[in-house]
């Protein structure tokens, strides 16, 4: 039986209590989709790790080392999804980090989520979340490990049918993103719109490919400020993310909405991965 778990590309599943990752969140993190033995969208997801390390002055591993770990775990796998974190490294107590660091990768292997055909279809509910996300610019648009305020906003509703995914403002009160994803919504005026992520949340490679894919159709998209009383009168929303593609959101709230034109449009993107 394949191994579900390396560190440092080695099968095991322990780690020293005085990894920074561990004591402090001092690391960053991928979610990588695995079809039929193929990593969707891994040069981004690449790109956006070594960004990580970059802003928090982390050595990064090889690229080259990371993709051969990446693509060995995936080889065998039909539909899996891949977690790769990379942590500073052990240190000692206090928060500067040690002049000498050896980060650790840890890679794990999970099955594919069992999610309803129908959310893709027909779209899921949402709701707006009361935990609010703290602006920062440093750390805007990576994917650390300090993610705290995503699990304080999804403890806000249980496992049920009701809802699906909840949406996030910052501390101002305009839209930044979901707990897992990022939002799109097409306006009453008919502009598509995706939050500014200067200040805070993820940008994530999803978003990326589809603002490519939308740049080379001549599909016009603004990247700007969105506030949750905007969508009152929107005619599509939807979000995105590496695993699930885009999902229609077909009610937020009190609001209603169908799916439409520009949402296939995007599903039929999220495909071509």
């Amino acid at each position: 039986m394949n191994p579900s778990c390396w560190i440092n590309g080695e099968p095991g599943t322990r780690i020293e209590t005085s990894d920074r990752g561990l004591q402090y969140g001092d690391g960053v993190f991928e979610t990588l989709a695995v079809k039929d033995g193929r990593i969707t969208l891994l040069d981004f997801h690449l790109q956006r790790l070594m960004e990580g390390c970059r802003r928090l002055l982390i050595p990064p591993p090889s690229p080259d080392l990371i993709r051969d770990e990446l693509n060995s775990a995936a080889r065998d796998q039909q539909r899996a999804v891949l977690k790769l974190i990379v942590t500073r490294g052990s240190g000692g107590r206090g928060y500067r980090p040690p002049l000498n660091v050896s980060p650790n990768r840890i890679l794990t292997v999970h099955d594919w989520p069992a999610y309803r055909e129908t959310w893709w279809e027909q779209g899921i509910n949402a709701r707006i979340c009361t935990t609010v996300l703290g602006n920062n610019p440093r750390l805007a648009g990576i994917k650390h490990l300090n993610r705290l305020e995503q699990i304080l906003a999804r403890a806000e509703w249980p496992d049920t049918d009701d809802v699906q995914e909840g949406l996030m403002t910052d501390a101002g009160g305009s839209l930044i993103e979901g707990t897992m994803t990022n939002v799109f919504a097409r306006l009453a005026d008919g502009r598509l719109v995706t939050p500014d992520l200067q200040t805070c949340g993820v940008a994530g490679v999803m978003r990326r490919h589809l603002l490519e894919q939308a740049e080379r159709t001549g599909t016009a998209v603004h990247v700007g400020g969105l506030k949750p009383a905007g969508l009152r009168t929107a005619t599509e929303v939807f979000i995105c993310n590496s695993v699930i593609g885009v999902w229609p959101v077909r009610q937020l709230d009190n609001r209603s909405y169908g799916v439409g034109e520009m949402t296939r449009k995007f599903q039929q993107w999220a495909g071509e991965t």
